[in-house]
């Protein structure tokens, strides 16, 4: 694969103009990012969905800033090229202004994101702005926002009549004109997205929400079938790496259970003279 520069906001927004589809992935962890960057993705999301997907959770509420650095610290070590986008979790924007700014910054000085990632429309310009201004990049996330999942009722589509719909615009222009890089739209009717997307001058990527978005996001582990038993309508795999790795353990497992692993050939071997002496009569210690 050509080498390539690694991607800024400016890349993201010339995507846009020149009409260039935004390849974004869900990535948690070293591995997964160094795999994903090396195999072209434009943006890594480092989501606070790591609190279902890899620590278990039945949704993103219990993820703490703690978990969002460790894991963005993994993904950016291994990282190249691709713009990594940290979320802020649960309840680290919803206090003052200047606590959000604070928490923002942890994730870019301690986690080396490029940029954050924060849900909400209105309510939260103030914080874009005063991240803007302290020079941190933020991605909008309007449409289902997990972290409200219990307010919203469960996960369901947003932004069905035309009430919904409107506001979704309006949101997105609010965070354009307050600085934001771009914008997630999760969960939206597909002729919305297209709408919302033909209003603002900044890129949308997708997750649920059609073809007519700038972009696409979706979680490595959904993509690749890895241990993800949630398979909502929008998911499509790519590879079914989670029946490889279930398969590889069991033969390990019978071969340990039988003693055909390890072989000799994994095994190391003492000299003759030490084997005598270990083994020979009259040894003692």
């Amino acid at each position: 694969m050509q080498k390539r520069n690694p991607v800024t906001t400016s890349d993201l927004k010339k995507a846009k103009a020149e009409k260039r589809p935004i390849a974004m992935i869900t990535a948690y962890d070293y591995p997964s990012a160094k795999l994903v960057d090396e195999a072209g993705v434009d943006c890594i999301l480092v989501g606070d969905s790591l609190g279902m997907v890899v620590l278990g959770y039945d949704s993103t509420i219990p993820v703490t800033m703690e978990d969002m650095i460790h894991h963005t610290k993994a993904v950016t070590r291994g990282t190249k090229t691709a713009f990594v986008v940290a979320d802020m979790p649960f309840l680290s924007y919803h206090g003052t202004v200047e606590e959000a700014v604070k928490n923002a910054g942890r994730l870019m000085q301690e986690g080396l994101a490029k940029a954050v990632k924060i849900e909400g429309g209105q309510e939260i310009i103030p914080v874009v702005k005063r991240c803007t201004q302290a020079g941190i990049p933020v991605m909008g996330h309007l449409g289902l926002t997990p972290q409200s999942v219990h307010q919203m009722g469960g996960y369901k589509v947003q932004g069905k009549d035309i009430e919904a719909a409107l506001q979704l615009i309006e949101d997105a222009k609010a965070l354009e004109a307050a600085g934001a890089c771009a914008v997630v739209l999760e969960c939206v009717p597909a002729e919305v997205a297209q709408k919302v997307t033909d209003s603002i001058n900044i890129p949308t990527i997708g997750i649920g929400a059609g073809v007519g978005c700038d972009g696409q996001v979706l979680v490595f582990h959904d993509v690749l079938s890895y241990a993800s038993s949630i398979r909502p309508k929008f998911v499509k795999t790519y590879g079914n790496i989670g029946a490889m790795i279930t398969e590889a353990v069991s033969s390990y497992v019978m071969e340990v259970k039988t003693r055909r692993f390890p072989a000799s050939e994994h095994t190391f071997a003492a000299s003759e003279e030490t084997i005598q002496q270990l083994y020979g009569e009259g040894v003692t210690r």
